[in-house]
């Protein structure tokens, strides 16, 4: 039944019907209906590309598998750029059995005399499997200063140690992924905005969220830091631009399918080469939206 002006279904007849098989037939019946087409079909397509490159995913994960790889993909980004709603799209039909997703919380007392890195060497891949880092080491480069929560001592010994310490997870063999996604402070804004009202989302809010505006700036500059201290050849930053989610995810799983070798990876049904106004590579000209 009919709510007025505002009713945004889609209702067919059965003339509608007999034209849904082709492309020009759906496009023709939105248009009619005064639907949104092209948001529409870019709904359909994401939903397409997104599953054939979820069918790669898991030719990739057979292949770290068989092979004993130990690969480490890092989500970092600020709060609300999408690190979780990524991974899920990456984790949704790979084996639990040989993946895992870090995210962990702060830090015990117990930890906080360790050795930085210590908490973090426990979370490596093993031979065969993948880790998702919703968040990383890369904590102690943005939002801990940011926040107070660590000396100044301790801030530039993490960047005098992270490219020794990923240096040895190179030579030793671990494949790392470092992903920034990077979206504006509007847009920042908009998806708290959403949070709060959507009881589902609500977990999501913490006071770390509440000061990410007014802290935006400060923000910036030890991401910028970061960048130009943590980008190496063996270890590069990729910016990916994440003010639009479903590019953002497509395009993320794009650049690993890409960057890593696996059996199989000739015969994929769709492209593997990211968007490079999405996906790219740090860089000191970079210009992102955050």
């Amino acid at each position: 039944m009919s709510n007025g002006q505002n009713d945004k279904r889609l209702e067919l007849t059965k003339e509608d019907l007999a034209l849904i098989n082709s492309k020009e037939g759906i496009q023709k019946i939105l248009r009619e209906k005064n639907h949104d087409i092209e948001k529409l079909m870019f709904g359909l397509n994401y939903q397409h590309e997104l599953k054939q490159l979820q069918v790669e995913l898991v030719k990739l994960q057979r292949d770290i598998y068989m092979n004993n790889r130990r690969v480490a993909i890092i989500f970092e980004g600020r709060d609300a750029a999408g690190k979780g709603g990524n991974i899920r799209r990456f984790i949704e039909h790979l084996n639990p059995r040989s993946m895992r997703v870090v995210a962990l919380s702060k830090p015990s007392e117990v930890e906080k005399g360790q050795w930085y890195f210590q908490r973090y060497v426990n979370t490596l891949p093993n031979p065969g499997e993948i880790a998702f880092y919703d968040r990383s080491w890369y904590n102690r480069a943005v939002v801990e200063p940011v926040m107070g929560f660590c000396t100044e001592k301790e801030y530039k010994k993490f960047l005098l140690q992270v490219p020794e310490f990923e240096h040895m997870l190179y030579e030793d063999g671990v494949e790392i992924i470092k992903f920034w996604l990077s979206i504006s402070k509007t847009e920042q804004k908009k998806r708290f905005d959403s949070r709060k009202g959507d009881p589902l989302k609500q977990w999501k809010l913490s006071p770390i969220d509440e000061k990410a505006q007014e802290h935006w700036d400060a923000y910036t500059h030890y991401k910028q830091v970061m960048f130009s201290r943590t980008h190496m050849s063996y270890s590069p930053w990729i910016i990916i631009e994440a003010n639009n989610k479903k590019k953002a995810r497509l395009e993320t799983i794009r650049y690993v399918l890409n960057h890593l070798e696996y059996e199989g990876k000739e015969e994929a049904n769709i492209s593997l080469n990211p968007d490079p106004e999405v996906a790219m590579r740090y860089h000191r000209a970079s210009i992102s939206s955050d």
